[in-house]
């Protein structure tokens, strides 16, 4: 969907009061709008627009107290509680390591930002939202401590746009990149990823070889990849709680990973939803769109790191899952026995 503005903001907010139950992103797509214009059309109306700047923004989350951080795509949605801090800025890439937050961040993503406010049942709900240029969220984070809305409304103050307008243009939604591998060079992918150390080389190995990660996956071949049944998603989960281990779990978008590291607890499916409902860690996952599942194996220096890996049928990742391999909730040799059990589909050459 090209996400382009053909209603002004008085429609969209009466649209909005005629359907005020129906979350933000559906009620976006329903309209033909992009989600960041929906919530632009109430600039002046609890919403203000903040310089989208990963910088400032990580200024303001970490003066907010814990908050709930959220990070989706259009598949499964990753939510956590937790405290901003140690961010680290980079001229590419930021991140935030802090215990419970997580996040490995894109700037050149974002590109929209605004301070929202609006009221819900139990009252008002603050939240610092981040979009890209298609109007997307990147990144979300909701005030849960009262005694942050002093700090809340400094920043505020702080971070507004001179100018604000209730009227956003974006651009439309880039396409999903195809599979992009060459059987013709399998070999050469196969030789050089048995050397790599570090699971970040393999970015690396595949720009290098004009191949993309689900490319690479389907040509690789044993022992390096295994293509899973999708019924394998919900086994991992269930036996991961089963067992109590503590995963690692990746969820993210062009902009923002996130993050979580711990035991599953409470799952919970609900129609097409797979739904983890622990305290401080929500997920919420979309099986029907799970189109094709990996378990990939890459060296690194302390041993394989072994994940489960999901794609949607335009083979964007959904979700990567891994055993955690540090302090008190290293897991990985159960992590790998695990992964082992899950249901194998014979590999074809794409």
């Amino acid at each position: 969907m090209a996400a382009l503005l053909t209603l002004s903001p008085e429609e969209i907010r009466a649209r909005r009061a005629d359907a005020p139950k129906t979350r933000d992103r559906e009620f976006a797509a329903a309209n033909g709008i992009s989600e960041a214009q929906l919530v632009a059309a109430y600039v002046g109306h609890g919403v203000t627009p903040v310089l989208a700047d990963l910088d400032a923004t990580m200024s303001i989350a970490m003066d907010l107290g814990e908050v709930m951080a959220l990070t989706r795509n259009e598949s499964c949605v990753h939510e956590k509680v937790g405290v901003y801090g140690n961010y680290r800025h980079g001229p590419h890439a930021g991140m935030i390591f802090n215990g419970d937050i997580d996040l490995r961040m894109f700037p050149k993503h974002w590109q929209h930002a605004f301070m929202v406010e609006r009221e819900v049942e139990g009252g008002l709900r603050r939240s610092l939202q981040i979009f890209d240029a298609a109007g997307d969220a990147v990144h979300k984070i909701f005030l849960r401590d009262e005694a942050y809305v002093d700090a809340w409304e400094q920043a505020k103050r702080r971070n507004a746009l001179p100018d604000p307008v209730a009227h956003l243009d974006v651009v439309p939604r880039r396409p999903t990149p195809a599979p992009k591998g060459d059987p013709a060079k399998a070999g050469t992918l196969r030789e050089e990823w048995a050397t790599m150390t570090d699971t970040h080389q393999f970015m690396g190995l595949t720009a290098r070889l004009k191949m993309n990660r689900l490319g690479a996956y389907r040509i690789a071949g044993e022992p390096f990849v295994q293509r899973l049944d999708t019924n394998a998603v919900e086994q991992m989960f269930t036996a991961a709680q089963a067992q109590g281990l503590a995963i690692m779990v990746f969820v993210g978008n062009m902009g923002c990973i996130q993050i979580h590291s711990g035991p599953i607890h409470t799952l919970k499916p609900m129609g097409p939803w797979l739904n983890v409902l622990d305290p401080g860690f929500n997920l919420h996952l979309r099986l029907d769109h799970v189109a094709e599942v990996y378990a990939v194996d890459k060296p690194t220096k302390d041993g394989p790191a072994i994940s489960v890996e999901a794609f949607d049928a335009e083979g964007a990742v959904i979700f990567q899952a891994f055993g955690v391999g540090r302090g008190d909730l290293a897991c990985r040799p159960a992590w790998n026995d695990l992964v082992a059990t899950l249901p194998r589909l014979e590999m074809v050459e794409a």
